[in-house]
């Protein structure tokens, strides 16, 4: 059941006391916090310890939501210090932001605005991002982009689909030095599965709405990759750039000892 805020205030104030009294230790305090507060300005319930439980602060999806809720949600979400990322965002969107967050940078290809946190995050590991077409660049950014602000280093190989297969291969080096790739494609959708076959670590697919008539806005890329033969393939859905470089970041992450 959710907590109102004057409840998590409450509990706070009581754990506090419990972990300076010694009756708590200050790791079974992070357990109980993993699932405490939320700010409710109504129309929406900003999850502000979302970071501690998941790793990184909650995302804003733009696409029907009004400016003045982006820039009340912004306001909320960046007080916090943590990075912040709000995505499918237009100019609208992204003046929006602005009004709440001075520092927003907006990323018009990936149309993704990004609010950086107040501590410099180190790019670690490796998330290399592969486009099929340069049609698909948009999903790829958004991709590259996620990654970047949860802390991966990111490598973009772009233009690189299967009708020149040797442009591809032209990469393998960057390949197997990758510890999460994000494989982006439309038309058929075939490229994950050739990266699938060549590369070690998990590969996440991307269809995108990229293609003609046959391809069904997507849906025949998404077909294609989800019945891939090559087993290190997993699919996220279409035009979903976001989720793809959360994961691969996600995986990154855990791949650093």
């Amino acid at each position: 059941m959710a907590l109102s805020v004057k409840m998590d205030k409450t509990q706070i104030e009581k754990l506090l006391r419990d972990i300076q009294a010694g009756s708590v230790s200050v790791e079974a305090a992070v357990e109980r916090l993993k699932g405490m507060p939320y700010e409710d300005l109504g129309d929406a319930k900003i999850d502000n310890h979302r970071s501690l439980r998941c790793g990184f602060s909650e995302v804003v999806y733009c696409p029907g939501k009004t400016p003045a809720q982006i820039t009340k949600i912004v306001v909320e979400l960046a007080r916090h210090g943590q990075p912040v990322m709000l995505t499918k965002a237009d100019a609208a969107a992204f003046a929006a932001a602005l009004a709440g967050a001075p520092t927003a940078i907006y990323h018009a290809v990936a149309r993704l605005v990004v609010i950086p946190g107040r501590d410099q995050v180190l790019a670690v590991g490796n998330v290399v991002v592969i486009s099929a077409g340069t049609t698909d660049m948009p999903i790829a950014e958004e991709a590259a982009f996620t990654a970047e602000t949860m802390g991966a280093k990111v490598t973009r190989v772009y233009d690189a689909g299967v009708a020149g297969a040797h442009r591809l291969f032209a990469n393998l080096d960057i390949i197997n030095e990758a510890r999460a790739i994000v494989a982006v494609a439309g038309m058929e959708g075939a490229l994950p599965s050739l990266v699938g076959g060549v590369a070690s670590c998990p590969v996440i697919a991307v269809p995108t709405s990229v293609g003609y008539g046959a391809s069904f806005g997507g849906v025949t890329a998404l077909l294609g990759m989800l019945t891939s033969c090559a087993p290190g393939v997993s699919v996220v859905n279409i035009d979903n750039g976001f989720g793809a470089g959360y994961i691969a970041a996600t995986i990154n992450k855990q791949t650093i000892g």
